[in-house]
């Protein structure tokens, strides 16, 4: 069927997914937090798909713009890591489900370094 819209992208589909989650997770984080780390870990989690779609859009002008927005997706998942060990830390949600959303990010990295490897090719 092949890929028509950024939203056919695999990646995109599973940080989607993920970051639903998460955002419905941060609502539930004390009042205190819902402008602070409730916001930014949203943010974060909503930005790789944001610049998957903003990439995706740019690629028809410009392999290497969308390269950059697909690094530019990977350091916000790479950023979700960070915010997740904030989160277990603060014991604002559970070690398993921290895992787990630590092992959704880890493969969306994976995922967004296959994809940026796969445009480098046409590079050359």
């Amino acid at each position: 069927m092949g890929i028509k819209s950024f939203e056919d992208l695999e990646v995109y589909q599973k940080a989607f997914d993920l970051s639903i989650e998460i955002h419905k997770a941060s609502l539930e984080f004390p009042k205190i937090e819902q402008f602070a780390l409730s916001s930014q870990i949203r943010r974060a989690s909503k930005s790789i798909c944001a610049n998957l779609a903003e990439g995706y859009a740019k690629q028809f002008d410009s392999n290497a713009e969308y390269k950059r927005f697909i690094l530019i997706a990977l350091g916000s998942a790479n950023e979700m890591l960070v915010w997740l060990s904030y989160v277990e830390r603060l014991e604002y949600v559970s070690h398993d489900l921290v895992r787990e959303y630590k092992d959704g990010y880890l493969v969306i990295c994976k995922m967004l370094k296959s994809l940026h490897q796969s445009r480098s090719k046409l590079d050359t």
